[in-house]
């Protein structure tokens, strides 16, 4: 079972639109991913929790500026939690980065950068 058992995303200006509450971590339940490209759109977001990936949480697409906040229901689990992101190709189609590890319990913001993905 997931220890990402549920993720809501909703789209919202990265910039100072978000509501005070997106600020929590991983360990209180939510945490906020950040597109920070340039001209890059995230189409999918997956977490395998060793049973093989799950399905595409993000429910919309992220342009470049854009945030969403990810809600997940599990209250006990790992931390280290492993995640892939597709990108928007040529033709529609999705391009899968390499597979990354984050510790979601100290995750408060998940940046994905042109060229690199951390969090803080």
């Amino acid at each position: 079972m997931n220890f990402v058992k549920l993720l809501l995303f909703g789209a919202a200006l990265a910039a100072g639109s978000l509501p005070a509450l997106s600020q929590g971590t991983g360990s209180e339940g939510y945490f906020q991913i950040h597109n920070n490209t340039d001209n890059n759109i995230l189409v999918g977001f997956y977490t395998d929790d060793g049973g093989g990936w799950s399905d595409n949480w993000l429910s919309d697409a992220l342009a470049p500026g854009e945030a969403a906040t990810a809600n997940f229901i599990a209250d006990t689990g790992n931390c280290d939690q492993i995640f892939q992101l597709g990108w928007l190709g040529e033709n529609d189609t999705e391009v899968l980065d390499e597979p990354i590890s984050i510790d979601i319990c100290a995750a408060s913001n998940v940046y994905m950068d042109d060229n690199e993905i951390y969090y803080d």
